[in-house]
């Protein structure tokens, strides 16, 4: 039996502006990583999303981002490691809030686009991170990319961590994520995602977008919430990882 995490990036509306189809989702993953305020969410969504993770037994943690309302958090910023310590451990306690509003503990911490690329590849920046993280609770779990400075700095640091892998994204030769601005960055056809998925978590390997295989570490799958047709995907996989015999469950139950 094969064992694997599925998140997916939830809460990320805010005000008029509806993002996603988390109430639907939600209940075919195992982890949410809840949008915190900087670069998605409000403080109605995050209480709404926590209680939501509550009724559907899926675990939670917080998805700090960089101050970027406009570019969704998906541009780089020129941040010092004081700054991203502190951002990272400011949105951590206004989700903590509601976490305790709703007696539900948080489980992990997962940075959201620029900021987890940025750290990805910047260990300076991945060790302020996890600083700020354990700082808050040695208990929180990071969640970081396959190969990434964010696992060493964890590791350094002392916190627990969890390899990410990603269903619909292409990777380069180095194990990165390729940049979304590039074409065949995403990948469309989901029989083609879930066979990459299931040969990332039974072989450990993935074909990158140049048709080289390189190692992977697959301890949590993220899917995608806010696509055309996120929510007959996320069926499907589960689908899918019964007849594979992967059982998906939440990261404390893995690392």
């Amino acid at each position: 039996m094969y064992r694997v995490d599925l998140n997916c990036d939830l809460g990320e509306s805010f005000g008029n502006y509806k993002i996603g189809c988390d109430e639907e989702v939600i209940q075919y993953i195992s982890s949410a990583n809840i949008a915190c305020g900087f670069h998605a969410s409000d403080p109605l969504v995050m209480d709404k999303t926590v209680k939501l993770a509550k009724e559907y037994e899926v675990a939670v943690g917080a998805h700090p981002g960089l101050s970027d309302l406009v570019g969704f958090g998906r541009r780089n910023m020129n941040v010092s490691c004081l700054e991203a310590k502190t951002m990272v451990q400011y949105q951590i306690g206004a989700l903590n809030a509601f976490c305790i509003a709703h007696k539900v503990q948080m489980k992990h911490v997962k940075p959201h686009g620029a900021l987890y690329n940025m750290a990805g590849n910047n260990l300076d920046l991945a060790l302020a991170i996890c600083d700020g993280i354990k700082s808050i609770s040695s208990d929180l779990i990071l969640l970081g990319l396959s190969g990434s400075k964010l696992l060493e700095a964890a590791k350094i640091i002392g916190l627990r961590s969890a390899s990410e892998v990603f269903a619909d994204r292409a990777y380069n030769d180095d194990g990165s994520l390729v940049s979304r601005n590039i074409e065949g960055a995403v990948i469309v056809d989901e029989n083609e995602v879930i066979n990459r998925v299931v040969r990332m978590i039974k072989e450990r390997k993935v074909e990158t977008i140049n048709g080289i295989d390189i190692p992977i570490n697959a301890e949590s799958i993220c899917v995608h919430g806010d696509g055309v047709r996120s929510l007959e995907f996320v069926k499907k996989i589960n689908n899918v990882f019964k007849n594979e015999n992967i059982e998906i469950t939440e990261l404390s139950n893995i690392v």
